[in-house]
């Protein structure tokens, strides 16, 4: 998308996934030093939901119901990348079950996961409770 600025913003879509525990879930990005939230970029024709949607599915394996997701709107990010968030409470969810079938090839050719961990920002360097806004309690 143009802003006006001769720049062309790329589109990034993801979830924001918090269980009843108050806890986030965030992915280890492979080969890199830090965690993210589960999301990527649309594929050609996909909605910014469509798009969150199946990112989540590739880097955690679940599978959310789309009329469950509070859309968060788009956000500034980076110079030239856009979010789009969504966010959604689960009851519960287990980091060790999850997994990651979105794949990469790496400097040397191996074929690795885009996400090689889950825990939650409990269990990361991020720590203490997330305050929620009560429409997450669908």
């Amino acid at each position: 998308m143009d802003f006006g600025l001769g720049l062309d913003k790329r589109l990034s879509c993801g979830v924001v996934i918090v269980n009843d525990a108050a806890e986030l879930l965030l992915c280890h990005v492979t080969g890199q030093g830090h965690w993210d939230l589960p999301k990527g970029g649309p594929d050609h024709g996909e909605s910014p939901l469509q798009t969150a949607l199946r990112e989540t599915r590739e880097e955690t394996g679940l599978q959310l119901e789309a009329d469950r997701l509070l859309d968060l709107g788009r956000l500034a990010y980076r110079a030239h990348k856009d979010l789009h968030l969504f966010a959604t409470r689960l009851p519960r969810f287990d980091p060790a079950l999850l997994w990651c079938e979105s794949r990469f090839a790496d400097a040397t050719g191996i074929r690795r996961p885009e996400m090689d961990g889950k825990p939650t920002a409990r269990e990361g360097a991020t720590t203490g409770r997330l305050e929620m806004d009560s429409s997450l309690e669908r």
